[in-house]
């Protein structure tokens, strides 16, 4: 696991479900974002046509703890 996908994930856990916008694709942010969706961390789903909502997955939560 890298420090940034790390960060990310505790980010998660702490804070609960966060929005991201579609514009910042190109983000180090969404970068880590799919990492860990690739990894089966967090999961990413559409909320609108802007707007995704990231959530960290058991399998996140198991991983960081």
């Amino acid at each position: 696991m890298l420090p940034q996908q790390r960060l990310l994930l505790e980010l998660l856990a702490m804070s609960g479900d966060i929005a991201v916008p579609a514009e910042a694709r190109e983000t180090i942010l969404w970068r880590t974002l799919n990492e860990c969706r690739n990894h089966g961390w967090v999961s990413v789903r559409e909320i609108s046509g802007d707007v995704f909502a990231v959530k960290v997955t058991d399998s996140g939560r198991t991983i960081i703890e």
